[in-house]
């Protein structure tokens, strides 16, 4: 997939998680994939030894 590619099907999944959700709940979900996105991150540098 090249990165237009990508920027266009992350967008579309954003569209479709926030339809019919209201403000609060779309800021919601917001803060949570922010958070496992940072997390993901995080694991990636220094792995958990609980994980191996």
């Amino acid at each position: 997939m090249t990165s237009c590619e990508w920027a266009a099907a992350v967008t579309a999944m954003a569209i479709a998680i926030a339809q019919d959700r209201s403000r609060e709940e779309v800021e919601f979900l917001s803060l949570l994939f922010t958070q496992l996105g940072d997390t993901l991150a995080t694991l990636a540098v220094e792995p958990p030894t609980c994980l191996s």
